[in-house]
């Protein structure tokens, strides 16, 4: 989640509506300028014990935090709390609810270089880790660690939107505590570029959430579902998450999309270093000065920016859109899914085919495919007949076309293309990653659920 420093009365107060669209229009760039932006969340664990380690402790997060340091990383802090680390030219290393280690990576060329940046943030904590006792899994969720035995991180909005998740649904907290993914981050062209690639994405989404699907297990057990994370997504607060009917009518833009933002709850303003509670007041009426928890105060445009970052539908617009539907997973699947959106998106030969796969869908279509896909997989049933596999070799062609005609090389000349392989073999088998580990527990392991750590990064 997003890591905010600083907030100073210099910054505009919102005087017009201009202000609230600016950010999205901000962020149109010529095709040249278009980069790769990857996140990926993995999941902190002792390697003695399995058990998560606490902020505090030797060795634990914090120490990890303060450990990048040897490798050119600077430290973010709140209220006396190293929160993240910072680099230039790295990104940023920022700290989830529970521990989870995210790393916002920094916005890239090509695919090459995501995936070096990947295996060197990977070799860092690695690194690291080895002389603490730590580990660093890559998996959709917790296999068997139940809330009560998670830390909480010590992040001013994580407070806030602890005490707020119980009120608008039943899992929010396992997604705060539980849960890793992966996420990619893109750019558009103009307004109907991105409103084109935001259909594209949305409607697609299933098919990543089945191809990367990782989280078949809660508290040690096989849960019945192959992505629990993206189930748990449907009952975490319906005001600022789903699939995002208005996306696909006439018209949709900027403008829609800054009124549906007017209408997703607010969490928090952040004032003079700290967080101020206003969970489920209303940006609207912050703009009238009407804000319950700041009474007379009008926002600023970091206040929007902010607030920006609290929707979590399955992809979302700041000034570029993110893909948000996929489990966590290993390295070669943290390649994949940038791989994946990048060839669908960033080729209009590639993003006019995955569009006319999918245009004839009806709404009622697209939500019954998601909410299908966190059981089922490939095996969801799509409109017209079959099932997500039957599609999905026709998305990877549409996507390694897509990269092909990017002619991005690497340093040995190969396109970028090799980093949908792991999918292929996904396709070809028709047993996503969930499946392979319930293979596993029922099997070898003998329902031993620690033989999941041997799946560590």
């Amino acid at each position: 989640m997003s890591t905010r420093e600083t907030s100073g009365s210099d910054d505009p107060i919102i005087e017009s509506r201009d202000q609230l669209v600016a950010p999205m229009q901000a962020g149109e760039k010529p095709k040249a300028d278009w980069r790769i932006g990857t996140e990926h969340e993995k999941l902190v664990y002792c390697t003695k014990s399995f058990k998560a380690p606490s902020y505090v402790e030797n060795c634990g997060i914090r120490d990890l935090l303060m450990a990048l340091t040897e490798f050119g990383w600077e430290p973010v802090e709140e209220n006396g709390h190293v929160i993240a680390m910072r680099s230039d030219d790295m990104g940023t290393v920022s700290l989830e609810p529970a521990g989870q280690l995210e790393l916002s990576g920094a916005p890239l060329e090509n695919l090459h270089q995501t995936c070096n940046e990947t295996g060197r943030h990977l070799d860092q904590v690695k690194a690291i880790g080895e002389r603490c006792g730590v580990g660093f899994l890559g998996l959709g969720m917790w296999p068997d660690k139940t809330r009560a035995e998670l830390p909480v991180m010590p992040k001013g909005r994580y407070e806030i939107m602890m005490r707020h998740m119980p009120r608008v649904g039943n899992l929010g907290l396992d997604m705060m505590l539980r849960t890793c993914t992966i996420q990619v981050n893109l750019d558009y062209s103009s307004e109907a570029d991105m409103a084109k690639k935001f259909r594209v994405g949305l409607a697609l989404q299933p098919l990543a959430t089945a191809l990367f699907a990782n989280s078949p297990f809660t508290e040690g057990k096989p849960n019945g579902y192959l992505s629990y994370r993206s189930h748990i997504w449907s009952d975490t607060d319906q005001h600022r998450t789903g699939m995002l009917p208005f996306v696909f009518e006439d018209g949709f833009g900027y403008e829609r999309w800054t009124d549906y933002m007017l209408d997703v709850p607010m969490y928090f303003v952040f004032r003079d270093g700290k967080y101020i509670d206003a969970a489920g007041q209303s940006f609207r009426d912050f703009l009238k000065g009407e804000l319950p928890a700041l009474p007379g105060e009008k926002p600023r445009e970091a206040d929007w920016w902010d607030h920006l970052s609290t929707a979590f539908p399955e992809v979302r617009l700041k000034s570029f859109l993110e893909m948000r539907g996929a489990d966590g997973g290993p390295w070669s699947r943290i390649c994949a899914l940038p791989a994946f959106w990048v060839g669908l998106l960033y080729d209009q030969t590639a993003l006019d085919a995955a569009w006319d796969l999918v245009k004839d869908w009806t709404m009622e279509e697209r939500e019954a495919l998601r909410n299908a896909v966190p059981k089922l997989a490939l095996d969801a049933p799509i409109p017209g007949g079959g099932t997500l596999r039957d599609i999905a070799k026709d998305v990877l062609n549409i996507a390694r076309g897509g990269l092909a005609a990017r002619g991005r090389l690497g340093q040995s000349g190969d396109n970028e293309t090799g980093f949908l392989e792991t999918l292929d073999e996904i396709v070809a088998s028709g047993k996503v990653p969930a499946q392979r580990l319930l293979d596993l527990y029922h099997g070898e392991w003998n329902g031993d659920i620690t033989r999941a750590y041997e799946h560590s990064f």
